[in-house]
């Protein structure tokens, strides 16, 4: 498994291509902004896309779907809970910033806690962690797991949010992230890549 990661938009947030040695075959996980730099990306490494996953659907995690939708016939998959952000913008919170960021078209497919995703030799399985937003997946392979806005280096996600809740927030990061093996690397939507292991004997917040 191999992880390409590029800081987009406004927020810097942690956009992720994540492919198959083998096969490359690949999925785009939180497309938030500047669409094109990441197309040029993914053919410059000649990758296949099979999915675009989102951890949630704030829209510095899904500006860039349309676009990257578009050029490679790839589904956009986000939990049910989430799936109104990619065309509403009040939904999304753009509209907060000033923007409108509402015309992503709709998801091709709806994710459940538990589900499985194949890119490849790769599994990922859907872990719903809701919290930062009502909609909140983690997706985890055997040796990483991105977190979106629910878990990060040395922090968390805020919860203060429409749809926020501090007490699940918590609870998914215990009960669904602090269960995996400590070498498991953490890729978040912000800031720098931590381990499990790192997070459960440093974090304060779940210290």
């Amino acid at each position: 498994m191999k992880v390409i990661s590029m800081e987009v938009g406004p927020l810097s947030s942690n956009c992720y291509i994540l492919y198959c040695q083998h096969s490359n075959k690949a999925a785009v996980i939180d497309p938030g902004a500047e669409g094109e730099q990441i197309i040029n990306l993914i053919k410059r490494n000649k990758l296949d896309v099979r999915y675009i996953l989102l951890t949630h659907g704030h829209f510095d995690h899904i500006g860039a779907v349309k676009l990257i939708k578009e050029e490679f016939n790839a589904p956009a998959a986000i939990h049910v809970e989430d799936a109104g952000c990619l065309n509403d913008s009040s939904m999304n919170l753009s509209f907060y910033m000033g923007m409108d960021i509402g015309s992503q078209g709709a998801a091709e497919k709806i994710l459940e806690d538990g589900d499985r995703l194949c890119i490849g030799n790769i599994e990922l399985k859907v872990l719903h962690t809701p919290g930062h937003s009502r909609g909140s997946v983690s997706f985890a392979a055997p040796e990483a797991v991105f977190t979106g806005d629910a878990l990060f280096c040395g922090s968390i996600g805020r919860s203060d949010f429409p749809g926020g809740n501090y007490k699940e927030l918590i609870h998914s990061i215990t009960d669904k992230l602090m269960t995996l093996d400590d070498n498991t690397i953490v890729y978040p939507g912000h800031g720098p890549a931590s381990t499990i292991g790192r997070e459960r004997l440093t974090n304060p917040f779940i210290r």
